[in-house]
């Protein structure tokens, strides 16, 4: 490749002949490298080997199932001889070091998946909520799962399920239970009681997890009686709120019967339909009188209503600026007064209901437009009309 790049670099600099194309060779492209998956080194340990008398470096390799080189490497010899009583460090691969943790006999895993309870989960396999307790004793709730998570269904054998810890063995559970080690190695299928590795799960027989699934079960009821406190709480909200609605209903109910019996007993309607109030009743400017009602700007022709039943005093025309006006008796010295009508529609001594026509929109008298003087009178005396329309 030097060679090939130095004569590339040697026809770059020389003069083209004449006649003569120099052409530059590109470079030969590489190819790309593929991804290598590097898998997950290998767990080992060492067996530590006495060479006696008569061993070779093969006969002991073969024996141990492992490369020759692997021990030299292992051991830091340099070559293959060997003198009786020295150590070699034989490297053995653990295969189990990464097998999923061992299960007794009649054990099964399982799987969570979404939707699942403890109960169904129960039922489906057709074992009890106390056997499946007890091959998990370290459930948190007998209602909440995690999905993904991993439960030991005891298809088969039944009893307390338990991790070996590190450092412990199955005579340790055996001590630590009251069981024999031979019944506990049967009842877990295994002939060679330190062949188990910690995290392995063991059975103990005739033992149930109790207290754990009484604890459960009190944790399970009160979790209920919270969720039914809960939910007592917002319903009582509910009816609370639902009650303050009634409440704000029925309030505004009765300021509207409130309303109408006024109405009926001593309140007046509006004289006109659609209006403008364009003055007020009261003092003005200093230099105008005191208005004695209201005036209610409208269209000519627009008609005049009665305000309350009552029978027409007068009607007809007036000589103080009323021009065409009514005055209605209402009894009990209540009177009302409609002036600058274009038309009456009624005659004195006629009796008229609330809503009832009297006339009509106009500008007779002392007037700049048309528009309806409305005045209220008490036993003779003016009154503010606002105080007696809704």
């Amino acid at each position: 490749m030097r060679l090939v790049r130095g004569v590339l670099c040697a026809l770059a600099f020389l003069p083209a002949a004449k006649g003569m194309e120099v052409k530059v060779l590109s470079p030969i492209p590489r190819p790309e490298p593929k991804a290598v998956e590097v898998p997950p080194a290998p767990h080992k340990v060492w067996v530590v080997y006495e060479v006696k008398p008569g061993d070779a470096l093969e006969a002991i390799a073969r024996r141990f199932g492992v490369d020759p080189r692997h021990i030299l490497w292992s051991s830091g010899l340099k070559d293959a001889r060997l003198y009786p009583g020295q150590r070699l460090l034989i490297p053995i691969v653990d295969q189990e070091a990464d097998a999923p943790p061992r299960l007794p006999p009649g054990v099964e895993a399982y799987r969570v998946r979404p939707g699942d309870t403890l109960e169904a989960i129960a039922k489906r396999f057709g074992v009890s909520l106390l056997d499946l307790v007890s091959a998990n004793p370290t459930l948190e709730s007998l209602d909440r799962l995690v999905v993904g998570s991993e439960l030991y269904i005891p298809r088969k054998a039944k009893g307390l399920v338990v991790v070996l810890g590190e450092g412990q063995t199955l005579l340790d559970l055996a001590e630590r239970f009251g069981l024999s080690p031979v019944e506990l190695a049967r009842a877990n299928g295994v002939k060679n009681p330190l062949a188990l590795r910690p995290g392995d799960r063991v059975l103990i027989p005739g033992l149930q997890a109790k207290t754990t699934y009484e604890r459960l079960l009190a944790k399970q009821e009160a979790e209920r009686r919270a969720r039914l406190e809960a939910e007592r709480r917002r319903q009582e909200e509910l009816r609370r709120l639902a009650e303050q609605r009634r409440r704000q209903q029925e309030a505004q109910r009765r300021q509207a019967q409130v309303r109408q019996v006024s109405y009926r007993e001593g309140g007046m309607r509006w004289p006109l339909a659609n209006f403008q109030i364009t003055t007020y009743f009261g003092g003005r400017t200093p230099f105008q009188r005191f208005h004695t009602g209201i005036d209610l700007a409208a269209p000519a022709g627009t008609p005049i209503y009665a305000a309350k039943a009552g029978r027409v005093e007068v009607a007809g025309w007036s000589s103080v600026g009323y021009g065409f006006h009514v005055v209605l008796d209402h009894g009990g010295g209540l009177e009302t007064l409609y002036a600058h009508m274009s038309r009456i529609a009624v005659r004195a001594g006629q009796w008229v209901e609330a809503g009832q026509v009297i006339g009509y929109v106009g500008s007779t008298g002392w007037s700049t437009g048309p528009h309806l003087h409305f005045e209220v009178r008490v036993n003779g005396l003016v009154k503010n009309p606002l105080s007696y329309l809704p």
